[in-house]
């Protein structure tokens, strides 16, 4: 027995010395375990694949860091800091072995976001117009390069190749011509002579608003404007190509079988057009949640291609000696990638269709080599792909809503209990269907949460009830008007096409019928001030974490977005709005809480802007009918109450020449001056003077009365090429506004200028 002695075994002291298990991971030792790095490692270690999509992430975040960073000193300074941190990584040799995944990490990722970086800065360079320096107004002659007809708004956009006025250089140009001076002769190529006005691409109007100028920029457009006379055609262009062609007949031929709305939603879905569609039904589904179904999309372009795939499938099946000897999936798969490429190319291949018909191909790969459909590696490929070819479209809502909706879909997908919810089980048909109409409900609900923030981000507003909507008009449009528009265009070559196109007009009817229902139910849709990049950020960050990571660790997401939530409920419009040029001014009426403009006659631009700046969905009241405030014809003075204190405006509303006495005495009885002309010197009212001078320089303002805050157009444009143009002094910076911050006791401004 004695052979068989029981062996003492030190647990306290474990041997890591011995067995291969024991020793491919380095972290085993005790000093590494002590080490923060180490945890950081043994996480990377146990995520597998969930680490790949972050590559896309950091090309995506190198992409932003160009457009926030304001200097070309601060781009060639994160050169320098990115090569220098993928060096030191490189030249990790100490930590080589027990460190690996750490190392890897830092190398890629740094390599990942110079590359981001990188792209956005060279297409910028290679694709970016300076625009022309000021409006100008007279005769033009140009050559146009391309039309797109807007019958719901009267007018062809124009795209023309001409000179610039003033350096002759060469241009691109889009102006609005109306539909009643155009020429039904007018085509791609033609010389045309007109009169008009050009302006510079405009820049946001306030802090947070739409950048026309850098998505003009990125599109080589040099100059906006209208056409104010009708146009001579110098000499006729040979016409559009051929696709152009047939998209544009293949628009009328819809047009003339479904007129009004229906016939405009029927030509979106099928070239891309939107022109035909009227502002009311577009807001209606904007507010409904089902604008998306406007744009061709990933919906679009996925129903087309798997349709096709099915189809082909079926039909090659039915051969038997074919079936035995060819893998049928690669053949469906191949036609339904043509039928696809055909479907983006017919819409226009606008830059959302060519992303969705990249996707769908690359789901199409991974169907036919037996790989998962959908997955967040998958979908981080797309999106790469998408941002290597035009970085610029990370800050578009396209982009991040169609790749966010994917994504909430892959990661519910993946999630256990869902898989849980679906697997196969012995029950009543009744009760499956039941179960599928729950999945796509919570399907819905949770897109729509995650739509939300960007939708009130770009847009001020987002509808609340679109899960609900989308419900019913997703499987109305891919299921029976879609196919219904497909069936009545195949009808229409032996001229039997009528009866379908009936049947579809009542389809769209019943879809834009939903729009309006869901869109004036009370609380169906949530407006608010313009949001902060960085507090968009903070959502951003933390659907990320929660979608691209396993696990509990993923939760930690939600702090980001908790943090998120409370700023926007706290979030305030602010007291004063000041646009560009100086004369587009609105304040918050103290009395009823309502914005006030100043001029009645604004335009219906400056409104939109005003009301989504102000996070409002009621007109603005005039000034006439604001409390606190009395005008003559040439200023107003307006006394806005904030806590302890009561701050007074004075606004130039006249161009009549004023005495520059009783002009500065005026002034020094005022907090803040607004003017669209320049001020002598001697106006120096007690805390912030906006007059033309100040306004070239920092664009729109944004001006919260009560902690004394001011926000400019051009703390975030810098020495981008779409801003360069001006002269660049951030706000906060400015010397002179050390001399409007003087604390004096507020006093109220005499009547007599008032």
């Amino acid at each position: 027995m004695a052979s068989h002695a029981a062996t003492t075994v030190d647990f306290e002291r474990p041997d890591v010395t011995g067995g291969a298990a024991m020793q491919h991971r380095p972290w085993i030792s005790q000093s590494h375990l002590s080490s923060s790095l180490a945890g950081v490692e043994c996480f990377l270690s146990n995520c597998g694949f969930a680490r790949g999509p972050w590559l896309t992430v950091a090309f995506g975040i190198g992409i932003i860091a160009w457009f926030l960073s304001l200097t070309a000193e601060a781009w060639a300074g994160i050169c320098v800091v990115c090569v220098t941190i993928a060096l030191l990584a490189l030249n990790w040799r100490s930590g080589i072995l027990r460190f690996p995944y750490s190392r890897q990490a830092v190398l890629s990722l740094s390599l990942l976001f110079l590359a981001g970086f990188l792209s956005i800065w060279i297409r910028s360079e290679i694709v970016g117009r300076p625009a022309i320096s000021h409006p100008v107004s007279g005769s033009f002659t140009a050559r146009v390069i391309g039309i797109e007809e807007q019958p719901a708004l009267d007018r062809l956009r124009l795209t023309l190749a001409m000179r610039d006025p003033e350096s002759a250089n060469p241009i691109k140009v889009r102006v609005n011509l109306p539909l009643s001076s155009g020429d039904n002769e007018l085509a791609s190529g033609a010389v045309i002579r007109f009169r008009g006005r050009l302006s510079p691409p405009a820049s946001p109007m306030f802090p947070g608003g739409y950048d026309f100028a850098r998505a003009a920029w990125f599109m080589g457009i040099s100059a906006t404007g209208s056409v104010t006379s009708p146009v001579e055609i110098v000499s006729r262009g040979g016409g559009q190509d051929w696709l152009t062609a047939q998209r544009m007949a293949l628009s009328h031929h819809i047009a003339k079988r479904l007129p009004g709305t229906a016939g405009g939603i029927a030509t979106a879905l099928t070239t891309g057009d939107m022109g035909a569609i009227g502002d009311v039904e577009v807001q209606a589904m904007r507010d409904s949640g089902l604008a998306h179904l406007l744009s061709i999309s990933g919906l679009h372009v996925s129903a087309v291609i798997g349709f096709a795939y099915l189809v082909v499938l079926r039909l090659l099946a039915l051969s038997p000696a074919l079936a035995l000897r060819v893998r049928l999936p690669i053949l469906a798969g191949i036609a339904g990638a043509l039928v696809g490429i055909g479907y983006t190319l017919l819409s226009g291949s606008q830059v959302p269709t060519v992303r969705s018909c990249l996707g769908a191909l690359l789901v199409l790969l991974a169907v036919v080599h037996g790989r998962d459909a959908l997955s967040m590696r998958l979908l981080a490929v797309a999106a790469f792909l998408v941002l290597l070819i035009w970085p610029e479209s990370i800050l578009g809502p396209s982009f991040q809503m169609s790749f966010a909706a994917v994504m909430v879909l892959v990661a519910l997908g993946s999630a256990e209990p869902m898989k849980r919810w679906l697997s196969p089980r012995d029950e009543a048909v009744s009760t499956k269907g039941l179960r599928a109409l729950a999945m796509l409900l919570a399907t819905g609900i949770a897109i729509e949460i995650v739509l939300m923030p960007i939708g009130l981000f770009h847009f001020h507003r987002a509808g609340l009830y679109g899960a609900f909507a989308n419900l019913v008009a997703i499987p109305l449009t891919t299921l029976a008007i879609m196919p219904l528009i497909a069936l009545a265009l195949a009808l229409d070559i032996v001229g039997l096409g009528a009866p379908v196109w009936w049947l579809a007009a009542h389809a769209i009817d019943a879809l834009l019928e939903i729009a309006r229902f869901v869109a004036a139910r009370p609380g169906a849709v949530i407006v608010t001030p313009g949001m902060s990049g960085g507090h968009f950020l903070l959502f951003v960050a933390g659907g990320l974490w929660l979608g691209l990571w396993n696990g509990t660790f993923r939760l930690w997401g939600l702090l980001p977005i908790m943090a998120g939530l409370l700023v926007l409920l706290v979030m305030q419009a602010p007291d004063i709005m000041v646009s560009g040029d100086g004369r587009h001014v609105a304040w918050v009426d103290p009395g009823n809480g309502r914005i006030a403009m100043l001029r009645d006659s604004s335009s219906d631009y400056a409104l939109e802007n005003i009301m989504e700046a102000a996070g409002l969905s009621q007109r603005p009241q005039a000034v006439r009918n604001s409390s606190g405030t009395r005008c003559n014809q040439d200023f107003c003075a307006v006394a806005l109450n904030s806590p302890g204190k009561v701050t007074h405006l004075l606004i130039a509303r006249g161009r009549s020449i004023v005495p520059e006495e009783q002009l500065a005495k005026a002034c020094a009885r005022a907090d803040v001056v607004i003017a669209d002309r320049r001020l002598p010197g001697s106006c120096r009212p007690r805390w912030l003077k906006a007059d033309r001078r100040l306004l070239d320089r920092t664009g729109g303002l944004a001006i919260s009365v009560g902690p004394r805050t001011v926000k400019s157009v051009s703390e975030t444009q810098g020495d981008h090429g779409w801003w360069r143009s001006r002269t660049f002094r951030p706000f906060a910076n400015q010397v002179e506004r050390a001399s409007w911050a003087r604390e004096t006791t507020l006093a109220p401004p005499s009547d007599t200028h008032q």
